[in-house]
């Protein structure tokens, strides 16, 4: 029987789990055609899912764990009405993690100055094309103006770098990623590209539909000079100075160009269940005991197991990879 390790987020590869994503809602205000269905999803109920105080429990041990790195996620984030209180929380742990957090940008006019003074250091916004048509039928919403006013505040409250996050779709967005760099240029937005991912609710993602790094950097060339950032360590995206600097674009190739060997993420559900990978097909249940009274070393030692447990890749080109049942928008992007 192997040991486990030491109480820290190491996994049987040596990496470390430092970039902890923590999903605070399973609920959105859009309905994106790749991520789910028009008429939404059946939303966890609201007994299921973790309080603020159970919430910044969990994110307090998982940071005596050596986490450094806390993302907020949805769904949409901005739907929980306590999300201030949870980033004052998180920002008041000893040590202080960097506190980001990733929206579809609706509401964010509103709440970027109280969630940078509550110690949100910066913001990604989802956003797949700046043309306001386009954005209804991929949403579903027309609500693209909201998302406009969102990044300026994001910008005005000192949330930055204010990144754009962008799905290149076949035929249906990748015509116009040259033209949503160069908005994003104008502004000063840094945009990263991300590989379609088989996490839609419909398990409908199809390999030869998705347009991969390499097409997404070819149509791109066309109207601009992309050089390769050498330096990139555990981050997730590529990076490409862009006429040669020092605006840079990125593309995130997690199905072409996995970066599995590198990754230190570890992710918490909204309803309190750990993921060592956003592919997996298990989680361990912290809620659960958390509710029953297990102390904070009975939480590490669980923690600790199911980082252990961590495969060394996705397998998404493996021929027995199955899609897990959560859709992104339950697990937290």
């Amino acid at each position: 029987m192997t040991d486990l390790p030491e109480p820290m987020l190491r996994d049987r590869f040596g990496r470390l789990g430092r970039d902890l994503r923590v999903s605070v809602t399973d609920r959105c205000n859009l309905r994106c055609t790749y991520c789910m269905p028009a008429e939404g999803l059946d939303w966890l109920p609201k007994p299921e899912m973790l309080t603020d105080e159970e919430l910044l429990r969990l994110v307090r041990v998982m940071v005596g764990l050596g986490v450094t790195n806390v993302r907020l996620t949805g769904g949409e984030p901005i739907l929980r009405r306590s999300l201030v209180d949870v980033v004052r929380g998180i920002a008041a742990l000893t040590p202080r993690p960097r506190i980001a957090m990733t929206s579809n940008g609706i509401g964010l006019h509103r709440l970027a100055a109280p969630l940078a003074e509550a110690g949100l250091d910066r913001v990604n916004v989802s956003l797949d094309t700046v043309d306001p048509q386009r954005f209804r039928e991929l949403t579903r919403r027309d609500r693209f103006e909201d998302v406009e006013a969102g990044l300026k505040a994001a910008v005005d409250a000192g949330l930055t770098p204010v990144k754009v996050n962008a799905v290149a779709m076949r035929g249906v967005n990748d015509d116009g990623v040259a033209d949503l760099l160069q908005w994003c240029l104008d502004r000063g937005y840094a945009l990263r590209f991300i590989e379609q991912m088989p996490l839609d609710a419909q398990h409908a993602w199809d390999r030869a539909a998705m347009v991969s790094q390499a097409e997404i950097l070819d149509r791109l060339g066309e109207r601009f000079r992309l050089t390769p950032v050498q330096e990139r360590g555990s981050a997730p995206a590529e990076l490409f100075l862009v006429d040669g600097g020092p605006e840079t674009v990125g593309v995130i190739a997690s199905v072409s160009a996995p970066f599995c060997a590198a990754c230190d993420r570890v992710r918490l559900t909204a309803d309190g269940q750990l993921r060592n990978c956003l592919f997996s097909r298990s989680e361990v249940d912290l809620r659960g005991p958390m509710r029953e009274g297990a102390s904070d070393d009975e939480l590490v030692a669980l923690v600790v197991g199911e980082m252990w447990a961590k495969k060394a890749g996705h397998g998404i080109d493996g021929p027995g990879f199955v899609q897990p049942d959560r859709p992104m928008s339950a697990i937290g992007g």
